[in-house]
């Protein structure tokens, strides 16, 4: 029994192995040489002093925050299961009401640093909401991750109580699921937003019959009133794809050419499967979770007792964490792919060019941020490592005869 048990373990394990290897191709040349980026020259001296003191607060308060939340959390996990002993529920009803108390005292250890980031962004004129449609804005977000975190201590002590301590295969399958069928909804949550005009469209059009793709849509989300950022993304999976531009892209602070470079971009998000790969990498590393999760909780008793839940919000905290250099790895190499098609698209390494400066100028990004800040918290290459591609891309085109 040992011996099947373990070749079943080593089964599981190159599986996961194999499909991880699968989800890595990228269209991106391998060993591509990117050329070093005079920053300075490039973005401006002033634009790259005002991004740089402007992300500076940024990197204090994302260390203090993080503090703050694993310190909450800490403490929760010592002394939270008290509350258990005063619920008139059953094992599941105390769960959810646990993992509630425990999200809300992660809320207001965050509090102050939000607060202190929404103060900065008005500051420097990139946020136009006040402070009452941000606090309301919070508090929808916020009863959203509540209602996640309740669908999650259903799903993960239902099957505890069940199965034991192999509750977390199906749990981990049950809640990838989930996330699947949200990738596919989340695009109708897009509200306020309105149809490409027809350059736009027949631009878009275009670009999917080089990309490969079609029958995605095509919007623009009118975000002007509540902030001058720009910025787009894709959305969606199978038929309900979308690619929106947010109305301040259109407001003449960009160049047809950048903004075609974005359209690009984000069809190429598409046309390279990243909804359905981020999809794939969120059940790859619920397995491996759920397991830990499960580990950890062993010492209260297991998730099938709600007085293991506090501990188990601070085994994914920490999870989290330690995940995220890995994450945000994987989302720059799919952000680097779509800059990659992008260019293969348009053809237009300066319009690649006059968006990543303009991105610089219009939303304070700098460009060459600190390793460690790009390490944990850069999704995207940085600004100047995106100029860098452009020129990579336009040097290979001039050798290719």
């Amino acid at each position: 029994m040992r011996a099947l048990r373990a070749a079943a373990w080593a089964a599981g394990i190159a599986a996961w192995a194999l499909a991880a290897w699968l989800l890595l191709p990228s269209v991106v040349p391998d060993g591509l040489d990117l050329p070093a980026v005079d920053v300075d020259g490039v973005f401006g001296r002033q634009v790259v002093d005002d991004a740089e003191d402007f992300e500076r607060l940024f990197l204090v308060l994302w260390p203090l925050s993080q503090a703050a939340l694993l310190g909450t959390l800490w403490l929760y996990a010592r002394r939270g299961a008290r509350y258990a002993r005063e619920s008139a529920g059953g094992p599941i009803a105390t769960g959810m009401l646990l993992a509630m108390l425990g999200l809300a005292f992660a809320w207001l250890s965050q509090l102050p640093f939000d607060l202190v980031s929404f103060w900065w962004l008005r500051r420097h004129d990139l946020y136009r909401l006040g402070y009452f449609e941000w606090a309301f804005g919070s508090y929808f977000a916020l009863g959203a991750t509540f209602l996640t975190a309740c669908l999650a201590v259903l799903i993960v002590m239902g099957f505890a109580g069940r199965l034991g301590d192999r509750w977390w295969l199906p749990a981990a399958a049950v809640i990838a699921g989930i996330a699947a069928i949200s990738t596919f909804a989340s695009p109708y949550l897009v509200t306020d937003a309105k149809p490409f005009d027809p350059r736009l469209r027949e631009t878009a059009e275009r670009y999917e019959e080089s990309q490969g793709v079609d029958g995605i849509r095509f919007e623009v989300e009118r975000v002007s009133d509540q902030t001058p950022l720009a910025n787009a993304y894709a959305v969606g999976v199978g038929p309900s794809r979308r690619v929106v531009l947010w109305d301040t892209l259109l407001d003449g602070r960009f160049s047809t050419g950048a903004v075609d470079v974005v359209l690009a971009h984000e069809i190429g998000h598409h046309s390279s499967y990243h909804l359905w790969k981020g999809t794939a990498w969120f059940a790859l590393f619920a397995l491996p979770g759920a397991y830990v999760l499960m580990r950890v909780t062993r010492r209260r008793g297991g998730l099938a007792r709600p007085e293991a839940v506090p501990l188990a919000l601070l085994a994914f905290a920490v999870l989290s964490l330690a995940l995220a250099p890995f994450g945000t790895w994987l989302s720059r190499r799919m952000e680097a792919e779509a800059d990659w098609k992008a260019l293969q698209t348009t053809h237009d390494p300066r319009g690649a060019r006059q968006l990543f400066t303009g991105f610089a100028r219009t939303s304070l990004g700098d460009p060459d941020p600190p390793a460690w800040s790009q390490w944990l918290l850069g999704t995207h290459p940085t600004l100047a490592d995106r100029v860098a591609m452009a020129r990579a891309w336009a040097a290979r085109q001039q050798r290719t005869p």
